[in-house]
This record gives structure tokens, C-alpha cells and sequence, in this order.
């Protein structure tokens, strides 16, 4: 079994050897994977973009400051607003795991109340022009979710920052003309 390791490993290293002249490595290097790229960061958000289906899609997201209680084995919750050519300010939380059936999401600005809906792991705001209207006023968002065996999660989201990587989104993937 040993051998049959080493086997691999020498015939990989052989396959890597240069073939042609001094500008082998450029010829072989491989080509940078097309992401996301970063517009910048306003705070506790973030801006960036990447392309789908050879168009622009621009968001501004941010991490939940603090979630209660924690939720061990699950990925990282985040609030995102994104600019498509033809979907403009889309709202939508991702908490990490799936949502139940039908869960209701309250979302609280400040003192603002607003209702999202679930599909999967995500929750989309029911009304994204109030909803984006609030997160440039507010201070500080709140989302209430059932979690996993329906012991309710809470995620509080800093809203420093955003009005600015809202705008850099808005600038950088106007809607279709």
C-alpha cells in the first residue's frame, strides 16, 4: 500500500515537470477562479459583486452581531440586500439552518415591525422598499425565527455602515434600462 502511495505521488510530480521552453509555468498556471469582488467595506458591511449568467449582481451584507442562544454545527447567519437588473432590493436573512414549513420571521428596525416569509434556509421581506427604507433609517435590526426544534433564534444585526454599501451596490448594478 505504501508503495502503491508513493507510485502516485512520484508520477504526479512527473506529470508537473515542465514540457516547453523557460515560460512553462505561465502556460500552466490555472486560470483565477471568476468570484465575488469586494466594492467595500462600510463598517460592519460589506459590498460586493459577481456575475450571473454574464450580468451584474451586487449586494451589501452583513454578519449578525450577536445570536442567542447559540446554535452549535450550523453556518454563520447574514442579512443581505441585493441588486439584480431586475430584481432591486431584495431582502433576505440566511440563520444558518432551515427554517420550518411556513415559520413565521419577525424582523424589528429600531421600533419598525416588518414580516418576512421562508423559504429553506432563507427569509425574504414581504415588503423590500419599506424594508430598505428602515435599514437606511435604523440603528440596529433584530430577526426572531423558530431554530431548530423550534427553540426560537435570535439574531441582532449592527446597521452602521449600511447606508453607504447600500449606495455602492445601487452604483455599481444600476437597474435595466
Amino acid at each position: 500500500m505504501r508503495a502503491l502511495k508513493h507510485l502516485i505521488i512520484v508520477l504526479g510530480l512527473l506529470l508537473a515537470l515542465p514540457t516547453s521552453g523557460p515560460g512553462w509555468a505561465q502556460n500552466r498556471a490555472p486560470a483565477p477562479a471568476a468570484g465575488p469582488q469586494k466594492l467595500g467595506v462600510f463598517e460592519d458591511w460589506t459590498a460586493a459583486r459577481h456575475e450571473e449568467g454574464g450580468r451584474s449582481v451586487c449586494y451589501a451584507f452583513t454578519y449578525p452581531t450577536k445570536s442567542v442562544p447559540p446554535v452549535t454545527g450550523r453556518d454563520k447567519g447574514m442579512l443581505t440586500v441585493t441588486q439584480r437588473p431586475t430584481g432591486r432590493n431584495v431582502v433576505s436573512i440566511t440563520a444558518g439552518f432551515i427554517f420550518p414549513a411556513n415559520a413565521d420571521v419577525s424582523f424589528n428596525i429600531d421600533q419598525v415591525g416588518l414580516s418576512f416569509y421562508t423559504i429553506q434556509g432563507s427569509a425574504f421581506a414581504k415588503d423590500n422598499p419599506a424594508t430598505v427604507a428602515a435599514l437606511q433609517r435604523g440603528r440596529q435590526a433584530i430577526s426572531r425565527a423558530p431554530g431548530p426544534r423550534n427553540v426560537p433564534v435570535e439574531h441582532t444585526y449592527s446597521l452602521r455602515g449600511f447606508g453607504q454599501a447600500y449606495a455602492a451596490t445601487v452604483k455599481a448594478c444600476p437597474p435595466a434600462q
